[in-house]
C-alpha cells in the first residue's frame, strides 16, 4: 500500500452516509464550484468573442458571394466604346459596330445603348434634361460573352479599330482584377480578425482557469498530495470550463445568427430605399446560406474545443507548478 494514502474518487462518486433506517448515497461535491461570479462573466466574455467571430465569417461569407456575383455579371459582357469625331455618323458606326461584334466568334449578342440610357448615366453628374446631340458624348455598344468559349479579345479590338478608328473595346479585366484583390484582401483581414478573437480567447480562459485554481488551491494541493493524479484534477477543471465555453459559443452563435436573421427581415422591409440599396450593393442579400451557418457551428466547436483544452494544460501546468514549489520549500528545509 503506498504511503500517500488512497486515491480519491471521483467528483461525481457517492459515498454512503448511515441514517436511521438504512443506508443513503449522498453525491460528493465537485472541485470546482458549478456556478459563481467569476464563472458567469468567463460565460459572458466567450459569448462576446463567439459573437463577433461569427459575424466576422458571416461579413467574409458575404463579402466573397458578393464579389463573385460582382467577376460573373462584369465578366459575362464587354463594351465598346465610340467616342464623336468631325465628319463621324454617330448612328452608322454604331450600328457598323454592333454587326461586327454580334457576328463575331465568341460573342452571343450585342445592343446599343440608347441616348436616353446614356444620359440616365450622365445625370449624376450632368444632371437631367440633357440633350445628347448637343454634347460630344461617347455612345456605347454592350456585347455579351460566351462564357464556354470567350472571344480572342485582342483580335476583336484589332478589327474593331480597323474597321471603326474611333471604337474602343473594355473586356472590364481590369475591374475584375481589383474585385478579385479585394476579396482575398477581405479574406485575410476576415482571418486575422477571427485570430485575433481565438487568441483573446485563449487568453481569457487562461487566466479564469487560474483564478480557478487560486481560490481552490487548497483543495487541489490536498487532492495532489493524498494521491489524486494531475488528469484527474485537471479533467475536473476541463469538465467545469468545457460547459461554460459550450453555453458561452452557444449563445454567441445563435446571436450571430438572429442578427443575420433580423438584418435580411429588414433588408425586405426597406427594398428600393437608398440605404438598403447601399447595403446591397455592398454586401449583397444578408443571408450566409448553408456554408455560413455551417461555419457558425464550426466556430462554436472550436471556441468550446479550445476552452476545455487550454483550462487542461492551465491546469496541468500549475499543479506542477506547485510540486516545484514544494519541492524547493522542501530543499531549503533540508538544507
Amino acid at each position: 500500500m503506498s504511503d500517500r494514502g488512497p486515491t480519491p474518487r471521483p467528483a461525481q462518486q457517492t459515498q454512503p452516509q448511515r441514517r436511521s433506517g438504512g443506508l443513503r448515497l449522498r453525491p460528493t461535491a465537485p472541485i470546482v464550484p458549478p456556478a459563481n461570479v467569476s464563472s458567469n462573466a468567463l460565460m459572458l466574455v466567450i459569448a462576446i468573442m463567439s459573437f463577433l467571430a461569427c459575424l466576422t465569417l458571416g461579413a467574409v461569407t458575404m463579402i466573397r458571394a458578393s464579389a463573385a456575383n460582382w467577376e460573373s455579371q462584369i465578366s459575362r459582357e464587354v463594351t465598346i466604346q465610340i467616342k464623336p469625331a468631325d465628319g463621324l455618323d454617330m448612328d452608322a458606326a454604331l450600328d457598323k459596330a454592333r454587326t461586327l461584334v454580334a457576328n463575331y466568334p465568341g460573342i452571343t449578342g450585342a445592343e446599343i445603348v440608347s441616348k436616353s440610357a446614356t444620359a440616365r448615366l450622365l445625370q449624376p453628374w450632368l444632371g437631367s434634361g440633357l440633350d445628347i446631340d448637343d454634347l460630344p458624348v461617347p455612345r456605347l455598344v454592350i456585347a455579351t460573352i460566351d462564357e464556354a468559349s470567350p472571344p480572342d479579345f485582342a483580335s476583336l479590338r484589332a478589327a474593331l479599330q480597323k474597321q471603326i478608328p474611333q471604337a474602343s473595346l473594355d473586356d472590364h479585366r481590369t475591374w475584375v482584377d481589383r474585385l478579385v484583390s479585394m476579396a482575398g484582401t477581405t479574406v485575410l483581414i476576415g482571418l486575422g480578425v477571427l485570430a485575433l478573437v481565438f487568441t483573446a480567447t485563449v487568453l481569457t480562459v487562461v487566466f479564469a482557469t487560474r483564478g480557478a485554481m487560486s481560490g481552490n488551491r487548497h483543495i487541489v494541493e490536498v487532492l495532489h498530495f493524498v494521491g489524486a493524479e494531475s488528469r484527474f484534477v485537471a479533467t475536473e477543471f476541463q469538465r467545469h470550463f468545457l460547459l461554460i465555453g459550450i453555453k458561452g459559443a452557444c449563445a454567441g452563435g445563435l446571436l450571430a445568427m438572429l442578427a443575420f436573421a433580423l438584418a435580411g427581415i429588414w433588408q425586405r422591409m426597406a427594398m428600393a430605399t437608398p440605404g438598403s440599396d447601399q447595403a446591397s450593393a455592398l454586401f449583397g442579400r444578408f443571408a450566409m446560406g448553408f456554408w455560413g451557418y455551417f461555419g457558425i457551428l464550426v466556430i462554436v466547436a472550436i471556441v468550446s474545443a479550445m476552452t476545455a483544452l487550454t483550462t487542461r494544460f492551465t491546469v496541468i501546468r500549475t499543479i506542477h507548478d506547485i510540486d516545484r514549489e514544494r519541492y524547493q520549500a522542501g530543499s531549503g528545509e533540508m538544507m
